[in-house]
């Protein structure tokens, strides 16, 4: 009776482990694709001064399964230079969604690490955090809303 019991404990234990495995695959699964930044917003930690994105140009991010990319591009046709680009490789557990900026257009922002808290709602993605580069004077929280880009 005790070895039944020992060896009911050990396939509930085991069960309950590859349901967690497998829920973090779903929750990462869900955050892959390409999104469109519709909205996004900064408060200055410094300030307390609160502004919105200018929404003066169109923004994607791709995320697959162990990486992240960004493009940028001013909607001036006449703006050549407003184009903004970077990417690296991300962790995401548990709504916690951590970029390991690898690549990027300014090299003050490369090899930093930004944790932010992600949240889905339906076909939205809130992304919410600390922006801190000291090289840059920068210390701020982001809050951007993508849509999810379906085609």
């Amino acid at each position: 009776m005790k070895s039944k019991i020992l060896l009911f404990i050990a396939f509930t234990f085991l069960y309950a482990c590859k349901e967690k495995s497998e829920q973090a695959a779903d929750n990462e699964q869900t955050i892959q694709g390409t999104w469109r930044l519709v909205s996004g917003k900064i408060v200055d930690k410094n300030s307390g001064k609160t502004s919105n994105y200018p929404m003066d140009f169109q923004m994607i991010k791709i995320i697959n399964r162990t990486h992240f990319a960004f493009l940028k591009h001013s909607l001036n046709l006449k703006d050549s230079t407003g184009f903004d680009a970077g990417g690296g490789s991300y962790s995401f557990d548990d709504g916690k969604y951590t970029e390991h900026l690898e690549y990027y257009s300014n090299k003050n922002w490369e090899g930093k690490t930004f944790d932010f808290k992600l949240s889905l709602i339906n076909d939205t993605l809130i992304q919410t955090g600390v922006e801190k580069v000291e090289k840059e004077g920068i210390e701020r929280r982001i809050i951007e809303k993508y849509i999810k880009e379906i085609k």
